[in-house]
C-alpha cells in the first residue's frame, strides 16, 4: 500500500510523497542530487505476450511513471504473435499492472502510460510486421528514440535483430557515443540472458549483433545488478572509510556467495535441461556478484571505468584444469524430498525432464582471484534448486585475531566476524561480532547488527527492472554486461564443463529440501571452514 508520507532514513526528515500522474516528474526528485531526467522515447517489447512483460516489464514502467522518473510522453509498443488489438493489449497490461506493480494502480498514472500504447501482431520472422512497426514509429517524433527489449527465447535474438536492421529501425550512434544521457535520436537493444550457451556461441552472437548495432547500443541485462543491495555494494565499500581498508586478503579469511532457490525446475524444463545451474546462474548472476565484491575502486563512477575494473577481476581468475574441476567443483541434482513439509519429486521425475538427465541443479565451487588484493583468499560460490529456502547472500568472513586471550578465563574462542549482504528476499546488510553476555562469568556470544531497506527508509526498494529499464532509457550502461565481460565469464564456465566431460562426471544426487550434496560441505571442511548459516 502507498503511504501518504515517507520518513527518510537519514535523520528522520519527513517529506511529502509523490503526487502520482504529475506531469514533469515527482516532486520528491526536485533538487535531489543524483536524479536524472529521462527524455521521451518509445519502448518496443518483443515477446509482449509473455510472462516477463506482464509480470515485470510493464509493471516496472508503471512504477517508474508513478515515481515521476519516466517522461510522461514515453510510449510503449508490444510485438508478439497473439492477434490482439491495441485496446486488448492495453486492457491485459492494465490487469497485469494492477496485480504485479509495486505501486497501487492509479488511474491518472495508468492513463498517462497507456496513452497511445500500441500493439503489433506478427511472428518474429514476419517482415510485414516489422514494416507495420516502422510505420507506427514514423508516425510519431518519439520513433526517433527507440529502446527495443527482446523479452524472448534466445533462439529469436538473431531473427529479431536482423529484421530490425532490414526495416531500417536501427539508428547508428552519434560519434563519441556511449555517454550517459539521451541523444536527439538513438536506438538501443536490451538482450535477456542466456547470452550464448558457451564461449563460442556467445562470440557468434556478439558478432551477429555487431552487424546491426554498435557495442554501446547493446544492453545485456542481468536483473541481479538492478537489485538495491547489489548497487549498494559499491557505495558500502567505497563510500565508507570503515570498510574499504579491510576489503582485502590481509583481513578477509574467505568470501561466500550463495544463490539458493527453494523451488524446483517447475515448468522451465524445456529451457533448463541441458543448461543447468552452471550456465543459468554461475555464468551471469554469480560472476557479476563476484566481480563487484572483488573489483578495485574505479577512477571515476561511469560505465567504462566500472566495467573496466570488473573485467580485470575476471582476467585474474585462472580457469580450472580438469584436475582442479574434480577437486574444487561439486555438482548435484535434486532427488525426491520435501519442501514446506510436502513431498516433492526429484528432478528426473519433473515433467519434460528425460529419465536419464545429467543436468546439474546444484553447484559449489572454490575460486581464487590472483591479484594483489585477493591472492590467498578463497571465494566459495554455491547455487541450487530445491534448497531449504530462497536466499541470495554475500558473506564476507573476516580473519580471527591471531591470539585468543580469553581462554584462560574460560571463554571459548569467538567466532569469525561475518559481514552479510542480503540481496533477496529481504534486502539489507548485517554484521555479526562477539560480545560478552551479561553475568559474572566471561562468556562470549555472537550478536548481530542489522540494516533493512524497508525499515530504515520507510519503503521497499524499487524492483530491479525499474532501475535497469530507466538506465537503458538514459543511456547508462554501468549495470549491464559488456562484450568482454561475457566472453571472460564463459571462459571460466567452459573450463568447468570441459572438466566434467573429460571425467564423464555425473551430478551427485541430493535430497530436495537439503542444502545440497555432502561433497559441498567437504569442499569447505577440507580448508577448515564451513558454510555460513542463512
Amino acid at each position: 500500500m502507498r503511504n501518504d508520507r515517507v520518513e527518510s532514513g537519514s535523520g528522520g526528515r519527513e517529506t511529502e510523497a509523490a503526487v502520482p500522474g504529475t506531469p514533469g516528474g515527482n516532486p520528491l526528485r526536485e533538487g535531489l542530487p543524483g536524479t536524472r531526467d529521462a527524455a521521451p522515447c518509445t519502448v518496443v517489447i518483443f515477446g509482449a505476450s509473455g510472462d516477463l512483460t506482464r509480470r515485470k516489464l510493464v509493471p516496472a514502467l508503471y512504477d517508474l511513471a508513478w515515481d515521476g522518473l519516466l517522461h510522461p510522453d514515453t510510449r510503449l509498443i508490444g510485438f508478439a504473435r497473439r492477434p490482439w488489438s491495441d485496446e486488448a493489449f492495453r486492457d491485459l497490461m492494465r490487469e497485469s499492472t494492477a496485480t504485479h506493480a509495486r505501486r497501487d494502480l492509479d488511474p491518472g498514472v495508468w492513463d498517462q502510460l497507456a496513452d497511445d500504447m500500441g500493439y503489433v501482431a506478427g511472428t518474429f520472422e514476419d517482415g510485414e510486421a516489422y514494416a507495420k512497426l516502422a510505420e507506427r514509429l514514423a508516425a510519431s517524433p518519439l520513433g526517433a528514440r527507440c529502446l527495443f527489449y527482446l523479452a524472448t527465447p534466445p533462439t529469436a535474438f538473431e531473427t529479431i535483430v536482423e529484421n530490425l536492421g532490414k526495416a531500417g529501425l536501427v539508428r547508428p550512434p552519434r560519434s563519441g557515443g556511449g555517454a550517459v544521457g539521451p541523444e536527439p535520436a538513438w536506438s538501443r537493444v536490451i538482450i535477456e540472458k542466456p547470452f550464448g550457451h558457451d564461449r563460442a556461441s556467445a562470440r557468434e552472437l556478439n558478432d551477429f549483433l555487431h552487424g546491426v548495432f554498435h557495442e554501446e547500443q547493446i544492453y545485456r541485462i542481468d536483473h541481479y545488478l538492478g537489485k538495491e543491495t547489489v548497487q549498494n555494494l559499491l557505495v558500502f565499500r567505497l563510500g565508507n572509510g570503515i570498510f574499504e581498508p579491510l576489503w582485502n586478503s590481509r583481513y578477509v579469511d574467505h568470501v561466500q556467495i550463495t544463490v539458493a532457490e527453494s523451488l524446483g525446475v517447475g515448468t522451465r524444463a524445456g529451457f533448463y535441461d541441458g543448461v543447468g545451474v552452471l550456465r543459468d546462474m554461475l555464468q551471469n548472476h554469480m560472476m557479476q556478484l563476484l566481480t563487484l565484491v572483488c573489483m578495485e575502486p574505479p577512477a571515476c563512477f561511469n560505465a567504462k571505468a566500472v566495467r573496466d575494473e570488473k573485467v580485470k577481476v575476471l582476467q585474474a581468475i585462472p580457469p580450472f584444469t580438469p584436475e582442479e574441476v574434480a577437486a574444487r567443483v561439486v555438482h548435484g541434482q535434486y532427488a525426491r524430498g520435501t519442501a514446506a513439509g510436502e513431498p516433492v519429486p526429484g528432478y528426473r521425475e519433473e515433467e519434460g525432464v528425460p529419465e536419464d538427465s545429467r543436468t546439474d541443479t546444484y553447484l559449489a565451487a572454490k575460486f581464487t582471484v590472483e591479484n594483489w588484493r585477493w591472492s590467498g583468499t578463497p571465494f566459495y560460490l554455491r547455487s541450487g534448486k530445491r534448497l531449504p529456502k530462497r536466499a541470495t547472500e554475500i558473506s564476507i568472513v573476516f580473519k580471527q585475531p591471531p591470539v585468543s586471550i580469553f581462554g584462560a578465563a574460560g571463554a571459548s574462542r569467538p567466532r569469525s566476524n561475518v559481514l552479510s549482504l542480503r540481496v533477496q528476499p529481504e534486502e539489507g546488510i548485517s554484521l555479526s561480532f562477539g560480545s560478552k553476555s551479561p553475568g559474572q562469568s566471561l562468556h562470549i556470544d555472537d550478536v548481530r547488527m542489522d540494516f533493512l531497506y524497508s525499515t530504515s527508509f520507510g519503503q521497499d526498494p524499487p524492483e530491479a527492472y525499474e532501475r535497469l529499464l530507466l538506465d537503458a532509457i538514459l543511456g547508462d550502461s554501468t549495470l549491464f554486461a559488456r562484450e568482454d565481460e561475457v566472453d571472460l565469464a564463459w571462459r571460466l564456465i567452459d573450463a568447468v564443463a570441459d572438466g566434467w566431460r573429460a571425467a564423464d562426471a555425473a551430478p551427485e544426487p541430493y535430497e530436495a529440501g537439503s542444502w545440497g550434496p555432502e561433497a559441498a560441505n567437504l569442499l569447505l571442511e577440507r580448508d577448515g571452514r564451513a558454510w555460513v548459516r542463512l
